[in-house]
C-alpha cells in the first residue's frame, strides 16, 4: 500500500520579485545620490609651506572686527577700491597680498577678491607656515 503525502514542499522559489526589489533600490539610490551631492567645484587650495618669489606691491589686511587696512592705514570698505587704485596706479600686473584673520567670514574675503579681479590685480592670499 502506497501512502501519499498530502502536502509536498517545492524547494524552488521565484526570483522575479527579488529582481524587482533590487531594481527599485538601484533606481532609488541613483536618484538620491545625485540629489545629495550636486555638481561640486573641485578646488586646489594653496599650501602654506610654499613660498612665492614675487613680492607684492601692497597689502590689504582684514581684522577680526572687519576693519580694512591698506598697508597700515585704516580704510573703510567703500573706499578700499579707490585706495588700491591710488596706491597701485598704472603698474603693470600689480600684486596685492591679502592678510585676513582666521575668524573673518569668507564673504568678506570674496569681496576683496572681486575688487582685485575687476581691476586686474594679482592676488596672493597670505597664510601662516605649517
Amino acid at each position: 500500500m502506497a501512502i501519499k503525502r498530502g502536502s509536498k514542499v517545492d524547494p524552488s522559489f521565484s526570483t522575479s520579485s527579488m529582481s524587482d526589489i533590487v531594481f527599485l533600490l538601484l533606481v532609488f539610490l541613483l536618484i538620491s545620490t545625485t540629489l545629495i551631492n550636486p555638481n561640486a567645484i573641485k578646488l586646489t587650495l594653496p599650501r602654506s609651506s610654499n613660498q612665492i618669489t614675487e613680492k607684492p606691491y601692497t597689502t590689504v589686511s582684514i581684522t577680526s572686527d572687519l576693519h580694512y587696512y591698506v598697508e597700515t592705514e585704516p580704510v573703510p570698505f567703500s573706499g578700499l577700491e579707490d585706495a588700491l587704485r591710488a596706491r597701485l596706479g598704472s603698474l603693470e600686473e600689480p600684486t596685492v597680498s591679502l592678510h585676513c584673520d582666521e575668524t573673518v567670514p569668507i564673504n568678506e574675503v570674496v569681496k576683496v577678491m572681486n575688487i582685485a579681479k575687476d581691476n586686474h590685480y594679482r592676488l596672493i592670499l597670505a597664510t601662516r607656515p605649517q
